[in-house]
């Protein structure tokens, strides 16, 4: 569907530009935009592999396990539903991690292998379980302690300074999350009781 918007948007674009005598300018905009396009994807994949590997040293250190450690509980009490032992827990900790970094193209493998041990855990229905749609409340409002793919967009445009956003983000994405857990134990106490 979101295809088909984009694609909507193209062509309605394009043909206001021929009829309003524009079509020049959107030659010029498409190429300067691929060209930004083009050099933007190379600062954010030198970010991305350097975040990919500050996480594999920390890996390698422990230091994810520590943070694996620490958050399980937490982990634990908001998916009540999925085992302690269950490989669900450590994809979602592996994805909660990689958020907390602002790696999200890092971060979404593991949430989609999540999703997966969480579909086999309700027998395999294509309807969501509960884990299922807190998963991706949170995921959706991802506590971010470091927006590494927003420093990289911010250095890319020559920003003065670029970590400037580290304290609002953390302080965002803290609300942003707290919020989407309360939104979503409101909608399941809800539909317990209408049940």
């Amino acid at each position: 569907m979101v295809n088909l918007i984009w694609a909507a948007m193209a062509i309605i674009g394009i043909l206001y530009a021929m009829f309003n005598g524009t079509m020049d300018d959107v030659n010029k905009a498409i190429f300067t935009s691929a060209e930004d396009a083009v050099s933007l994807s190379i600062t954010l994949i030198s970010t991305l592999v350097f975040w990919l590997g500050m996480m594999r040293i920390a890996e390698k250190a422990g230091i994810l396990n520590g943070l694996a450690k620490l958050f399980r509980p937490i982990v634990l009490k908001i998916f009540p539903d999925i085992p302690s032992d269950h490989p669900a827990i450590g994809y979602i900790l592996s994805n909660f991690t990689a958020n907390m970094f602002g790696l999200g193209n890092a971060a979404t493998p593991m949430g989609i292998k999540a999703m997966e041990q969480m579909k086999e855990l309700s027998g395999g229905s294509d309807r969501a379980s509960r884990s299922m749609i807190t998963f991706l409340a949170m995921n959706t409002s991802s506590l971010t302690i470091i927006p590494t793919t927003v420093i990289a967009i911010r250095m890319q445009y020559d920003s003065m300074a670029p970590t400037e956003i580290v304290g609002t983000t953390i302080i965002a994405t803290v609300i942003s999350t707290i919020s989407a857990l309360i939104i979503d134990r409101i909608f399941y106490y809800r539909s317990i009781r209408r049940n």
